[in-house]
């Protein structure tokens, strides 16, 4: 028993300045959330925290002051090891996200580069967009024919798109296969499930509303046509590997099998979005790898959606050569928020770079309007978790296992790099 109580009393010592520093941290989040709509991403903690926060939440101002004074109470803590030190960095990095965002709120203007370190723990690199012209040459073969490269390829791929009422039973198998090859390799709670609706007037494609009890809320947005590829795509990211299985994963075996109470919440503007980003789209080769979404898509997705499964093998092909494209959005976001081209300019080069209509190349724009430098976590992210995962070697199992340890844990952005 005296063994027992010595082991005890250091690691309660440890735990207790964390574990305030963490309330305190959620709090501060619950109230920047009241100040930004849309700043909490998802909460399933205390609900009287919540409605403290809503009745009187500190001022922007004062906000920043005392996250940046729990960001320097945390790197004082000194002595720390294994997980504790683990819990201390992702916390000092999602207070350090928590000043970057509230000093934006207070009109602080950042360079696109500060702005995504600062939120999200990472710089991400430059590439000019001469880089991706190969790629347009590549893809301008694929898809022959007269007129610009972009109205090429978005006529190809409007050939697939699933009629609007279709939409529902593709999308829901889409879902069910990517949740049957998921729990091959994660065991999910009996109780976890969704709700799949379809909504309209959004920035982006596609949202997961995560609300706690492994319970998420999946929307589709249909302002544009929703073409088969999307069906894996939104299953995956949203669903399974992605968005829901790592916000329960967080909850099960964080908040709830830990106590850390600084896991009850997901401020946006973190860093904990590029895991959550390069996750999910990671997730899409990871539980489709090689040829088998295309063969997935010409057995079961096409028939339900009416489409010619004649078409896949081609629309699969240029899928994979636009994927390398994706870092030229990274690219046309920073110049134009820094001030370096117009609004009309970076709708152009969206549509040439991107390859799609101007309808399309709008929603793009939107989206970092309403973002900005989070269009980083996508194309970035997914890199940065490919990495990671594949250096398990090429056994699927083992990068499985990789892909579940980084959704259960405190992974920030330099844990990918490790």
């Amino acid at each position: 028993m005296r063994l027992l109580l010595l082991f005890w009393l250091p690691c309660a010592a440890v735990a207790a300045p964390l574990d305030d520093i963490a309330a305190a941290y959620v709090h501060l989040t619950l109230e920047a959330g009241v100040r930004e709509p849309g700043y909490v991403d998802a909460y399933y903690g205390p609900r009287d925290w919540q409605a403290a926060a809503a009745a009187n939440p500190r001022s922007p101002g004062q906000l920043r002051i005392d996250a940046a004074a729990l960001r320097a109470r945390l790197l004082g803590l000194r002595d720390l090891a294994g997980e504790s030190l683990r819990r201390r960095d992702f916390l000092a990095a999602q207070l350090r996200a928590a000043e970057t965002r509230l000093a934006m709120r207070d009109g602080v203007k950042f360079a696109f580069d500060a702005e995504a370190e600062g939120l999200f723990a990472t710089r991400p690199p430059t590439q000019p967009l001469a880089d991706f012209d190969p790629l347009l040459a590549e893809i301008d073969r694929l898809v022959p024919g007269d007129g610009p490269l972009w109205q090429r390829v978005d006529a190809f791929k409007d050939k697939v798109i699933v009629p609007p009422d279709r939409l529902a039973a593709v999308m829901q198998a889409a879902i069910a296969e990517c949740r049957r090859r998921t729990l091959v390799h994660i065991p999910l709670p009996a109780e976890e499930r969704f709700a799949l609706s379809f909504v309209t007037a959004k920035p982006w494609s596609g949202y997961n509303w995560y609300e706690g009890g492994a319970s998420s809320r999946i929307e589709v947005n249909t302002d544009l046509p929703v073409r088969i590829d999307r069906a894996v795509d939104l299953g995956c990211h949203e669903g399974y590997p992605g968005h829901h299985v790592l916000n329960l994963l967080l909850e099960r075996e964080l908040a709830q099998g830990r106590g850390w109470i600084e896991f009850t919440v997901y401020p946006l503007y973190s860093p904990q979005s590029l895991l959550a980003e390069g996750s999910a789209n990671y997730g899409i080769d990871l539980a489709f790898p090689g040829d088998e979404q295309r063969d997935f898509e010409t057995r079961v997705l096409y028939p339900l959606a009416g489409l010619d499964p004649a078409l896949a093998p081609a629309q699969a092909k240029l899928n994979r050569a636009m994927r390398a494209l994706s870092g030229a959005r990274l690219t046309i976001a920073r110049e134009w928020l820094d001030g370096r081209i117009d609004r009309a300019t970076a709708l152009a080069l969206t549509q040439k770079y991107l390859l799609v209509s101007p309808a399309r190349a709008e929603q793009s724009l939107k989206f970092t309007e309403t973002y900005r430098a989070y269009v980083i976590n996508y194309g970035l992210g997914r890199d940065m978790v490919q990495a990671r995962v594949e250096r398990a070697g090429a056994d699927p199992a083992l990068r499985w296992a990789v892909m579940r340890a980084l959704l259960s844990e405190p992974t920030l952005p330099a844990d990918l790099l490790k």
